[in-house]
């Protein structure tokens, strides 16, 4: 089984939802609720606005350097 395949099995497990939710978030073809986003930013110790946001955290870690 593939790494992203095993991280999706782990964090729907975590987050008490099913695989084909996780893959529906993963593919964009629906997003998690403010709620979900939550508890997925505190699960993966990240920012809820890494989350919302990510192409502008690349943008400000490249700067950074």
């Amino acid at each position: 089984m593939a790494e992203k395949d095993l991280f999706n099995m782990w964090l729907s497990e975590n987050l008490g939802v099913s695989q084909a939710t996780v893959s529906k978030w993963v593919t964009n073809f629906s997003q998690p609720n403010l709620e979900m986003l939550i508890k997925i930013s505190k699960l993966l110790e990240v920012d809820v606005n890494d989350l919302i946001r990510p192409e502008e955290v690349v943008i400000e870690k490249k700067t950074e350097q």
